[in-house]
């Protein structure tokens, strides 16, 4: 594998499985992993990731383990902190994010290039009820012409919403499919079964 790398209050709140059990160190996001991205022997199929707590990269792992997809994270400029995702914090950075459809987080990752992905599965965790604005950073600059976009998204209860659409929206290419919310706990099987289930 290359890397190239419910209820009203849950639908208000940064999902718990992302959050929880965050800590300082935990937010920093394997540095090891390139976000370069090429269209030399790839497998045609990528995972593209963004994951504040590894949640939603542990998803990412496994589907791309399944799939022999190769990997690409989304990386914020300015890193989440375990204050930036304290969704009980009015003021804190992801609040006022999710409360303001128009912020557009920067992105820090390096672009990649999209040349022989057929497939993009693409994964985040939920916040209050949706997609993470950087989420529609990525999708807004970029064309999926010809690409079947695959969205998935990890909560504790939370279901995927709108969240999928929203992004197919935003993108305004390619072709999306109907996404799949899973708990951190999810296992191989499950997301094999939703995998082999889509073709």
């Amino acid at each position: 594998m290359k890397t190239t790398d419910n209820t009203e209050e849950e639908a208000q709140q940064v999902d718990t499985s992302e959050v929880a059990s965050n800590t300082n160190d935990e937010i920093v996001e394997d540095t090891s992993t390139e976000n370069t991205g090429s269209s030399e022997e790839n497998s045609g199929v990528l995972v593209v990731y963004f994951s504040a707590t590894g949640t939603t990269k542990g998803v990412a792992e496994k589907i791309a383990g399944i799939t022999g997809a190769d990997t690409y994270e989304i990386k914020a400029a300015q890193e989440y902190t375990d204050a930036d995702l304290n969704w009980n914090d009015s003021n804190s950075r992801s609040t006022k994010e999710q409360n303001d459809s128009s912020v557009r987080p920067e992105i820090g990752s390096d672009t990649i290039s999209f040349d022989g992905y057929s497939t993009i599965y693409i994964g985040y965790p939920i916040w209050w009820g949706e997609e993470p604005r950087i989420m529609d950073t990525f999708v807004e600059n970029y064309s999926f012409d010809g690409i079947t976009m695959i969205p998935f998204c990890t909560s504790s209860s939370s279901g995927i919403g709108r969240s999928g659409q929203n992004l197919a929206d935003n993108a305004g290419s390619g072709t999306w499919l109907e996404g799949k919310r899973f708990g951190a706990g999810v296992s191989e099987d499950e997301i094999k079964s939703w995998i082999e289930g889509l073709q």
